[in-house]
């Protein structure tokens, strides 16, 4: 076959859930995969990597997106003679005038389901735009069997067996190290001296960080020891709104938000901590816990969307509507060891059951079925 990629997404969202889906599996269908040609659609730099005997680089501009998806890129794929076209990044650019077949990845469907948790402009071309990419595709990815449902549900008329399940993974770095060594790091960075409870995957109401903190806010100090509860990530508007929130409480001496973590440093996070909490209103898949299970981590997340059909029962899963239980659960698990030692062998063996290469194997086995159909 003759593939192409529409592997903008790997720079031009660097850091996002898209950026790590395009980067790693890009990286791994090239692995494992010397027999078909690949075309990627690049823009920006960090490009060596990817040349291949089977693999061309095809540049274009990060301006004038919408010129390169509606003229260049269908010319391209007439002239090449492509089988398939990939879009990972919700289908986003995805035009009338391709005859190639098309391949997109529909991460979630978060647009419809909490809309008031989007961006304005991105929730509004999503609306505009999804109800075409859905019908235009050959064929759709999606991370979960749960983000499955709900793109069938949503768009009822296509049949189910145009929508495939490629799960997700955590990067390899993420990996158990020396839990003392990252202790002491960690609070020598953010001077602090506590054990420390972790939170990390953005402040968007529907990560339910609020209610984390207030949880711990109603329990600190029924812990055996302090602990501090420790949010990373990028300080923006709901994010400013909790801070403000954390002023006013009696444990605001031992709530830390360390603001932009660069992504070597995140494995020393999740490695250090006594434990990860991740009260999540919706995941399409929910890398973070993941992460941390790799990391030997014990996690407490919710019980709800797609989480559970990640953890297993290699953590302790919570209704995030019920501050109460969470509450409870966080003193449980902190006041003992033992349910820490047990967490941190379950999740670890749980998360070795997902690999970026068996995303890249489950993405090969849809791109076959689809060319042949």
């Amino acid at each position: 076959m003759n593939i192409s990629i529409d592997a903008r997404g790997i720079n031009l969202y660097n850091g996002t859930g898209i950026g790590t889906y395009t980067e790693n599996l890009v990286r791994e269908l090239l692995n494992i995969d010397e027999e078909n040609n690949y075309s990627l659609f690049w823009t920006g730099k960090n490009y060596e990597r990817y040349k291949k005997d089977n693999c061309k680089i095809v540049f274009t501009s990060r301006r004038h997106g919408s010129f390169y998806e509606n003229y260049y890129f269908p010319t391209f794929l007439k002239n090449n003679n492509m089988n398939i076209h990939h879009i990972p990044q919700n289908g986003m650019g995805l035009c009338e005038s391709y005859d190639t077949k098309c391949i997109v990845t529909i991460h979630d469907l978060i647009p419809y389901l909490l809309p008031e948790t989007t961006g304005r402009g991105y929730l509004e071309r999503f609306l505009r735009n999804m109800p075409d990419i859905i019908d235009k595709s050959k064929g759709i990815l999606t991370v979960s069997e749960y983000s499955k449902r709900d793109i069938l549900k949503f768009f009822n008329h296509i049949p189910e067996d145009k929508v495939y399940v490629t799960p997700l993974a955590a990067n390899t770095n993420f990996k158990p190290l020396d839990k003392e060594k990252c202790k002491s790091f960690i609070k020598e960075k953010f001077n602090f001296n506590n054990p420390y409870i972790l939170y990390i995957g953005g402040f968007s109401s529907r990560k339910n960080a609020k209610d984390l903190i207030l949880s711990f806010n109603k329990i600190y100090k029924d812990l055996n020891e302090p602990h501090t509860l420790l949010l990373a990530g990028s300080i923006k508007d709901e994010g400013k709104k909790l801070v403000a929130l954390t002023e006013n409480l009696e444990s605001k001496d031992n709530i830390i938000f360390t603001g932009f973590i660069d992504d070597e440093l995140l494995p020393t996070l999740y490695n250090g901590a006594e434990a990860f909490v991740y009260p999540s209103l919706y995941e399409g898949f929910g890398l973070p816990p993941l992460e941390a299970m790799s990391c030997k981590t014990p996690v407490i997340t919710s019980n709800i969307t797609s989480i559970p059909e990640v953890t297993g029962d290699a953590c302790i899963l919570i209704n995030p509507f019920d501050k109460s239980e969470l509450e409870k659960v966080l003193v449980n698990l902190l006041n003992s060891e033992e349910l820490k030692n047990d967490l941190s062998k379950k999740g670890y063996e749980r998360s070795l059951q997902f690999s970026w290469r068996n995303t890249a194997i489950k993405t090969l086995e849809a791109y076959k079925k689809i060319n042949e159909n």
